[in-house]
């Protein structure tokens, strides 16, 4: 049931992301430019997540476990720390300069082509590379 849940979920995110436009890498620098020729679209796109997300968010959190059953794990991290600035501030450039973030470039791949496979295969070696230099910190 779990893994029926988690397949169902991202099947259904993956195709919100390309309906909406998040899949568009054009689509989304647009959205970023905001000094020039701004598309406000994607602002509805997340204001409509939202609406969804609160009401959810306030009600699962009434709960200690969730649908499937699994008990509720939630951050409890609240430091605002230079590992989380920094993190920031390479997944925004990042996100500025190829117009995909890690959510959109998943469902990208499902629309073909080499711009998110490489973009894919990017970020697949940006995680190793952190898991590693995690890994020689320990």
């Amino acid at each position: 049931m779990r893994l029926l849940s988690a397949i169902l979920a991202g099947l259904v995110f993956g195709i919100g992301l390309i309906l909406s436009g998040l899949t568009n890498p054009a689509k989304v620098l647009a959205f970023l430019d905001l000094a020039g020729a701004w598309d406000p679209s994607l602002l509805f796109v997340m204001g409509g997540a939202l609406l969804v997300t609160a009401p959810a968010y306030a009600i699962g959190m009434r709960g200690k476990r969730t649908l499937t059953g699994e008990p509720l794990n939630l951050p409890t991290a609240s430091a605002i720390d230079r590992r989380l600035v920094l993190g920031s501030l390479v997944f925004g450039v990042g996100w500025g300069i190829a117009g995909y973030c890690p959510g959109p470039a998943v469902a990208s791949l499902a629309l073909g082509g080499w711009k998110p496979l490489l973009f894919f295969g990017a970020m697949l070696a940006g995680m190793g590379i952190y898991e590693l230099i995690e890994r020689r910190k320990g």
